[in-house]
């Protein structure tokens, strides 16, 4: 329990603190103030000032912060003036909304393109050092039911299926499309073991009529699985390839998220708050610190697509503010903006709290998180 604690802080931590450092790092860039960058949340238990900007550790321990210069917790701009009056022009030159779109844009983006770097680079490591499990060719027999034709032909639980008469088999597609064309007829299957060489041969005749728990041949089959490495230099393009498919994964399964959530009015199935991500992050502990790593990855690319997305609060909803003053060429009120943020900022605690109290009664009721 006090390692699943120390691993899952440890875990979301670094996820914030690449996040957020991708927007101080650009913001230094374009010479924007940077205020302070805290580890953890407020209240500071320690904070020292370097140069312009202080570097903070804060008492809540998960994440962190970037305080920009001419940015309020909103989103929108504003400058306290000093005694006088009036604002120093440099500082007002140095403020985040004042500075020109693109790197406002820029500085915005870079936390989200933090994120996307590291599950690249994370998922990249765990292809070159230690593969990548995918299917293989062979089908694979992994029940037989008795009585059935295979169980009276004399096919083995673990044998391979290679060929249907004298067709290669490949798959378990392949495999079932060419038996439900042969219902009734007496086939030749070429079966065995792994290795080449030990193949053999049966013959029977796949039923027309057979149980619906069953198939026409009566035996479950599977794909083999083979772990493939990529060489250093491939596996950055390899791990870029699967950060893509399953970004587009992630979004089409917060689609049907809120539509189950908008028809029914329930967490669906599946779904996991703070508390779910750290039962989750029990059981990848429990496997190896590959399967943690690979679990980091996909927490970091589910974090980058949802604050991508323009939803008030979050960096998209941000960038939406950005792009609608390029567009029409006039700023935003930030009175608006803000109101806007603040909804959005309720919105997502509610739906948290939502879906952390659905854990709570998931846990107490002894579900998975994924029931199959």
């Amino acid at each position: 329990m006090v390692l699943t604690i120390l691993v899952f802080i440890v875990m979301l931590s670094v996820l914030v603190l690449i996040h957020e450092l991708g927007h101080f790092l650009v913001a230094k860039k374009f010479g924007i103030r940077v205020e302070e960058f805290g580890f953890g949340f407020p209240p500071r238990v320690w904070g020292k000032r370097i140069g312009e900007t202080i570097y903070s550790i804060n008492l809540l321990p998960i994440g962190g912060f970037v305080k920009l210069y001419g940015e309020d917790e909103a989103g929108s701009g504003r400058v306290k003036p000093v005694a006088n009056g009036k604002q120093p022009i440099a500082d007002l030159d140095r403020a985040f909304f004042a500075r020109p779109i693109w790197q406002r844009f820029v500085v915005v983006i870079a936390g989200v393109a933090m994120n996307f770097l590291l599950a690249i680079v994370i998922i990249s490591y765990v292809f070159s050092a230690e593969g990548v499990p995918s299917l293989g060719d062979k089908v694979i027999v992994t029940e037989v039911i008795k009585g059935s034709p295979s169980d009276v032909a004399g096919l083995k639980k673990g044998e391979v299926i290679y060929r249907i008469n004298d067709e290669k088999i490949e798959s378990t597609e392949e495999l079932i499309g060419i038996t439900r064309k042969s219902l009734g007829k007496e086939i030749r299957l070429g079966v065995g073991g792994e290795k080449i060489g030990e193949e053999r041969e049966i013959k029977l005749i796949p039923r027309e009529k057979y149980p619906a728990d069953q198939g026409p041949m009566g035996v479950a089959v599977g794909q083999s699985i083979v772990v493939k490495k990529y060489p250093w230099y491939q596996a950055p393009f390899e791990g870029t390839k699967e950060v893509v498919k399953d970004s587009f994964l992630i979004i089409a399964g917060l689609g049907m998220v809120i539509r189950d959530l908008l028809s029914s009015g329930n967490v669906p199935q599946g779904v996991a708050g703070p508390v779910g991500i750290a039962q989750l992050t029990g059981e990848f502990v429990k496997t190896g610190p590959v399967a943690v790593l690979s679990f980091m990855a996909l927490l970091s690319l589910n974090l980058a697509v949802l604050n991508i997305l323009p939803i008030p609060a979050l960096d998209g909803g941000r960038l939406f503010f950005i792009v609608l003053e390029a567009i029409t060429r006039r700023k935003v009120n930030p009175k608006y903006e803000a109101y806007a943020h603040a909804v959005g900022i309720a919105v997502l605690l509610a739906l948290i709290a939502i879906i952390t109290l659905h854990d709570f009664v998931r846990i107490f009721q002894g579900k998975p998180i994924f029931p199959q």
